[in-house]
């Protein structure tokens, strides 16, 4: 795995560098509220939204974040099953194929629901930059 790609930090990184940019006041007004609705900080917001255009990261809500973490801990648990399956028919034991059809419909049933989050926040996303709800 890159360990690039999936880098959580356990303490966040220290923000030692200043992006300064001019907006009218009414400019200014409109990215308060937009932070406000999302729940942020304005410089919480605004770098959320520079990392996203970058392609660096989303932004994600704490709603999404809540959804991602049921998910996560929903391919936590599949994993364990599939590895106690692998286990079990590692050292000869035999498997119902019952226990294999319910870890792939686990599997499939956490994918399909994996997409349908990541669609649904690629259009959360598009509206809140847009400032529509």
């Amino acid at each position: 795995m890159d360990e690039g790609k999936f880098n959580a930090l356990l303490e966040p990184a220290r923000k030692d560098r200043t992006l300064h940019v001019r907006v009218t006041g009414d400019e200014h007004a409109s990215i308060e509220k937009a932070a406000a609705d999302a729940g942020m900080t304005v410089s919480s917001f605004f770098r959320s939204l520079n990392l996203e255009g970058a392609g660096v990261r989303p932004m994600l809500t704490g709603d999404d974040r809540l959804v991602m973490a049921a998910l996560l801990e929903d391919m936590r648990m599949i994993g364990i099953n599939l590895n106690q399956v692998a286990r079990a028919l590692n050292s000869g034991r035999g498997v119902h194929p019952s226990e294999l059809d319910i870890n792939l419909e686990n599997v499939q049933r956490v994918q399909a629901a994996v997409m349908s989050e990541l669609r649904a926040l690629t259009r959360r996303a598009g509206y809140q930059r847009r400032g529509e709800r």
